[in-house]
């Protein structure tokens, strides 16, 4: 008999059980990683110490999720939480590195891969242009496919908030990229 998500929290909130962790971060972090690296520009590293630390913090505080939201949810308002916490500290420095390796990769590429890595890579830079909170809202619509509602718990922002930053990002992102619709067309 599989445990639900619910069983296992109750398990690791009353004796800190880690076998019963162990099970909620198999079956959450793949999911909680990839949303980390398409929020960091496809920083691996980066997303994956941001989701090591989200991970850290739930078990540290497992006693305090109330099921009032999926626990996904609740996992990805504390990963956002960690995610706005080192783009603050890391404010001031430029990301540089990301943009040489893929400048690297492109050369091994070929064309038809060449054209859907360029659109990954041109989409990955538009998404880092976005305001954080614009970033996080249409990752979590567009891609995890959550309601407004959902977003509004993990981001602890209005609803009204959530539906602006989705229909701003959008926007902006269709300014982004209004070159890959004039390509097509050629």
């Amino acid at each position: 008999m599989v445990a639900t998500d619910q069983a296992l929290i109750e398990r690791v909130a009353a004796s800190h059980c880690r076998d019963s962790f162990s099970i909620l971060v198999e079956r959450h972090q793949s999911d909680l990683r990839y949303s980390l690296r398409q929020m960091t520009g496809w920083d691996k590293a980066l997303a994956d110490d941001l989701a090591q630390e989200t991970f850290i913090k739930a078990f540290q505080a497992i006693g305090s999720y109330k099921a009032e939201a999926k626990f996904s949810s609740w996992l990805y308002r504390i990963a956002y939480n960690q995610m706005i916490s080192h783009f603050r500290l890391a404010r001031n420095r430029e990301i540089t590195g990301i943009e040489e390796s893929l400048i690297n990769e492109r050369e091994n590429l070929v064309s038809g891969e060449f054209l859907q890595q360029e659109l990954h890579q041109d989409l990955a830079r538009a998404m880092r242009q976005l305001p954080t909170q614009q970033r996080m809202a249409i990752h979590l619509y567009l891609h995890r496919q959550l309601t407004h509602q959902e977003i509004c718990t993990i981001m602890e922002i209005p609803l009204g908030t959530v539906k602006t930053c989705i229909t701003r990002g959008k926007a902006t992102l269709r300014d982004l990229l209004s070159s890959w619709k004039n390509e097509e067309a050629l």
